[in-house]
């Protein structure tokens, strides 16, 4: 839990701004300064609680594993407020001039006070933004760490779904053949148009062909995971590419940090710039289906997908936030990187919802409404309303420039002159939100 009310103008589905249903969890804010000793609190705040608030969120988003009892959660709270100028000190510090320019919009538009705003606003004028990641831990032991669990030849499975994407599945499986690590079986889970099974005797691997059917994304997962009994469970996608060492560096990540999730980062070939917080160990901030391994008594635990996400996204980030709301631990792991093709056709492109909040037809509902379906499970209002906004906001120009400079400025030009069928689009995702609310089943516990 973060003290900065701001952030849910600029980092609103973080989730850090929520706390876990467990006694001791990882945390983003609860620190002791004396564990510390190189760290300087921020005088530009006028608060103490900001300081300490400015140093956690420094402190997480730069490797440090923090973690935080239930007690110093409720110390933290009790804490005073930070003030509106160190709110905007905030933004300017870690976004930049143009996210404090758009606070001090929503907060105007929204009906607080303008003179407090503008005089708060214009006292941090001078407020430089920082390199958050320019400086991490470096987890230095990690290196030379000799696994026993890698000694141990624990059985992997490696869960790949496929939708007619045969081309790109064939890499896929020649990376898996060239493991350095070997005891591990794969699992494809075919839902393509006219099921080739012939294709998968070319490779030399132990290999279990699924056919499905349906295209129920979430259910091919659960399936695979339902037939296997391997102790570590390895999501991959069928348009990625990874190195030799790939299963084994998601292993050594799982011993070495005692954890339960070894979250790999995706290097997408298209979109946005690589985040830098992706050449570090740190507490992983999603989950992503497509590079994860996870040991199979989290879903014993929590249970496994979704499935009311079926047909939709967001059955992995919802995942993701249950397993961080149970205390699960998971390490966002650079050594374990794949390459995401993101390739144009087949996998969830055909079926229209391959991007949270870029639909294909004008008026289809925007977001999705498994995302709106996501973010009102998990997250209060004044956090997912703007997860919205931010999201719509953001999506008016083509994914490929997504990553370009002054691309934002024209998203946010044509969301005002777009805003009658944003309008339109938003509400009836909303609605259909409300009905997969309505339908939603608990997923499943694994026996």
């Amino acid at each position: 839990m973060l003290l900065f009310s701001f952030i849910r103008y600029t980092q609103p589905a973080w989730q850090f701004n929520l706390l876990p249903n467990v006694q001791h969890a990882v945390a983003s804010s609860c620190i002791d300064i004396a564990l510390y000793p190189q760290l300087v609190l921020d005088e530009q705040y006028q608060t103490q609680s900001a300081r300490l608030a400015d140093a956690g969120y420094t402190l997480v988003n730069q490797g440090h594993l923090l973690t935080a009892s239930t007690a110093q959660v409720q110390a933290l709270t009790k804490l005073p407020a930070p003030s509106l100028h160190d709110e905007y000190v905030f933004v300017r510090k870690y976004w930049g001039t143009f996210w404090a320019w758009y606070a001090l919009f929503i907060r105007l538009f929204t009906f607080h006070n303008p003179f407090k705003e503008i005089v708060a606003f214009l006292s941090t004028a001078k407020v430089k933004k920082v390199n958050l990641f320019n400086t991490f831990e470096l987890h230095a032991g990690y290196k030379d760490f000799h696994s026993p669990l890698l000694l141990q030849q624990p059985f992997v499975a490696v869960i790949i779904p496929t939708l007619n994407r045969y081309t790109y599945l064939k890499d896929v499986l020649h990376d898996l053949e060239k493991q350095a690590y070997t005891n591990f079986e794969v699992i494809v889970v075919d839902q393509s148009d006219h099921i080739d099974t012939s294709f998968y005797q070319q490779f030399q691997l132990k290999l279990t062909l699924i056919t499905q059917k349906e295209k129920l994304l979430w259910t091919a997962r659960n399936n695979a995971v339902r037939a296997t009994a391997a102790d570590y469970l390895l999501f991959f996608d069928d348009d990625s590419r990874v190195n030799a060492n790939w299963i084994e560096e998601h292993l050594k990540c799982i011993d070495y940090f005692n954890c339960s999730i070894s979250a790999g980062v995706s290097l997408a070939a298209v979109g946005q710039k690589i985040p830098q917080s992706y050449s570090y160990f740190r507490w992983a901030t999603q989950f992503d289906s497509g590079n994860a391994m996870i040991k199979r008594s989290v879903m014993q635990q929590i249970g496994m997908f979704d499935e009311t996400f079926n047909g939709q996204r967001m059955g992995d980030g919802e995942f993701g936030y249950r397993a961080y709301m149970a205390g699960i631990s998971s390490i966002s792991n650079p050594n374990a990187a794949r390459v995401h093709l993101k390739v144009s056709t087949g996998g969830l492109r055909e079926m229209g919802s391959w991007d949270a909040f870029r639909s294909i037809k004008w008026f289809a509902p925007k977001p999705l409404p498994s995302v709106v379906y996501l973010f009102k499970k998990y997250f209060p209002p004044a956090l997912y309303r703007n997860v919205f906004f931010i999201g719509i906001m953001l999506s008016n120009v083509p994914y490929r420039y997504k990553g370009r400079s002054g691309m934002l400025a024209l998203s946010v030009v044509l969301t005002i002159i777009k805003s009658p069928v944003l309008l339109v689009q938003y509400y009836r995702a909303v609605k259909m939100a409300g009905n997969m609310q309505q339908s939603a089943v608990a997923p499943t516990i694994l026996e």
